[in-house]
């Protein structure tokens, strides 16, 4: 399985890269894409929605089942990529490509303890 290094992960299988500009960007892991299978919607937040981190943000379905995305860490959506919504099986073909929406943290020492690739890998080892 494709597990990049230069991107943080939670244990509820999102992504997260930080940008230049401090904002961080969240998808769903191959993983999480390959357990849901053929992706046929996605619903994502509203840009200026404030979340604590854990929170419901974004909802992907597939025809297996629906699963909610959560907020990696507490912030404000800044960002939504509108495209996956209109192509949810883009998530299918790219899961690291096809980020869901980019989040202005509240805390910018958040993104530095949410888990390396190592420490995600071993999540997905059961």
């Amino acid at each position: 399985m494709n597990i990049p290094t230069d991107l943080k992960y939670t244990e509820s299988h999102e992504w997260v890269r930080r940008e230049e500009d401090g904002s961080l960007t969240v998808g769903i892991t191959e993983y999480a894409q390959d357990a849901l299978g053929d992706i046929v919607f996605v619903e994502l937040p509203q840009v200026g929605k404030a979340f604590t981190a854990g929170d419901d943000a974004a909802v992907v379905e597939s025809v297996k089942a629906a699963s909610d995305i959560y907020a990696p860490v507490s912030g404000t959506v800044t960002a939504v990529n509108q495209p996956v919504a209109d192509a949810p099986d883009s998530i299918n073909q790219d899961a690291y490509g096809a980020w869901l929406f980019k989040l202005a943290p509240s805390d910018a020492g958040a993104y530095d303890k949410l888990l390396d690739a190592d420490a995600y890998g071993k999540t997905t080892d059961h």
